[in-house]
């Protein structure tokens, strides 16, 4: 019997062209493509591959059973989870005796990438490997046409689900700072950018890469939601050797 392996593919911040060619090649050549996605959505992931899969390629849609239905932090969130992943990871180590299973993530796996709780279940089982992909991140202070660090500016990648608290003693540390996982958590984020005066400088950017990116000053926005793809970045302004004479 011949050994299989798992092969998580990084797609980068969104759009297709800002994916690796060898991600984009395993994909191609994928008899087996596992995927995750919210239950009733075609899931962002399967999205930018649209296209891209041999005829004939078997789809695995690993749908969650919770999003945020309930708190994040609470230990029905984190049992339920639990049993998702360890369901599926013995799934695909049974799949990877025989077959290369395809993974496919958004991002970069290892940068706040739902394939990590996968890796770990599935290291010392079955051969794991992982193709880095761009981060959505990078797509989107990119997005806003400033760079995002100088000279010696320190960043600072903050998730909006910390405590406001400690968002505003990070924010106030840092020099340039990236907000990730915003969405129903950015008028948290907002708050504790004013009150660390960072809000005059801080940036929204919504699907970036996508075909529907919208990128705009924070304080300019009304306040609210947003979609679950959308960064907050106060971009660094430090030593510049061409300025700083």
């Amino acid at each position: 019997m011949s050994m299989g392996r798992i092969l998580c593919a990084g797609l980068g911040p969104g759009d297709p062209e800002l994916m690796s060619v060898k991600a984009d090649r395993a994909i191609r050549g994928a008899r087996h493509i596992a995927f995750f996605r919210k239950a009733g959505y075609a899931g962002q992931a399967r999205r930018i591959v649209e296209g891209m899969l041999a005829p004939g390629s078997i789809e695995h849609a690993m749908e969650y059973p919770v999003t945020t239905e309930i708190a994040f932090n609470s230990l029905e969130y984190t049992e339920t989870l639990a049993r998702f992943y360890d369901l599926w990871a013995d799934h695909l180590a049974q799949l990877a005796e025989t077959e290369e299973v395809v993974v496919l993530c958004e991002g970069d796996p290892f940068f706040y990438g739902s394939f990590m709780h996968l890796y770990t279940r599935l290291k010392g089982r079955v051969p794991v490997e992982v193709i880095p992909g761009i981060t959505g991140m990078s797509g989107c202070w990119t997005a806003t046409g400033v760079p995002i660090t100088w000279g010696d500016d320190i960043l600072c990648v903050l998730p909006g689900t910390l405590p406001e608290a400690r968002l505003v003693a990070q924010m106030r540390e840092a020099e340039a700072l990236v907000v990730m996982k915003t969405g129903r958590n950015l008028p948290k984020v907002r708050r504790a950018l004013a009150e660390a005066g960072r809000l005059a400088d801080a940036w929204l950017v919504e699907r970036g890469t996508m075909a529907d990116e919208r990128v705009a000053r924070l304080a300019d926005l009304p306040e609210g939601d947003y979609p679950y793809f959308a960064i907050v970045l106060v971009h660094g302004q430090g030593r510049r050797p061409e300025i700083d004479t």
